[in-house]
């Protein structure tokens, strides 16, 4: 469906504090990659922590649980900004600051253009992911849904259940 914009949702368990020697490198990463994602083509919100470029998102979940939530025109344009960035390069470290995964981490959704989706929304969809597989509710990359309205309206399964 056209005008519709897809939001994206990614966690990571951090292999030690945040404010330790292990990740140094990623919080110096940080705001320079989020300024990058900021003034990318086809970017056009995020979950922010607070004001200063490496405040994380605090959240129930737990504090080696990192979030990240965005929401883009397109997927080329998520795409772009992920793997034809200097994210790329990045992200050829996630293995030293980050557990590697054994569930999906990471989800994508169709939302309507000026939704900014709350955290709970974003665990929802990923909960949706993980506990039925792709659909075109809650999808990845690799098996892709094409936006319709009925998808960008209809709550992740662990909505319904509440």
């Amino acid at each position: 469906m056209r005008g519709m914009h897809l939001a994206q949702l990614n966690v990571a368990h951090l292999v030690a504090p945040l404010d330790g020697p292990e990740l140094a490198g990623f919080v110096a990463a940080l705001e320079p990659i989020n300024d990058i994602a900021d003034a990318a083509p086809g970017f056009v919100w995020r979950l922010k922590g607070g004001d200063a470029p490496t405040d994380v998102v605090r959240h129930e979940y737990g504090d080696f649980l990192l979030t990240n939530m965005s929401v883009w025109e397109s997927r080329e344009a998520l795409w772009n900004f992920i793997y034809r960035s200097p994210h790329l390069e990045v992200l050829r470290h996630r293995r030293e600051w980050f557990h590697q995964a054994v569930e999906p981490y990471s989800v994508m959704w169709w939302v309507p253009p000026g939704h900014r989706p709350p955290l709970a929304e974003g665990m929802a969809r990923l909960g949706t992911l993980r506990e039925r597989g792709p659909g075109p509710d809650a999808f990845t990359f690799k098996e892709f849904y094409e936006a319709s309205s009925e998808a960008a309206t209809r709550p992740a399964a662990a909505d319904v259940r509440k």
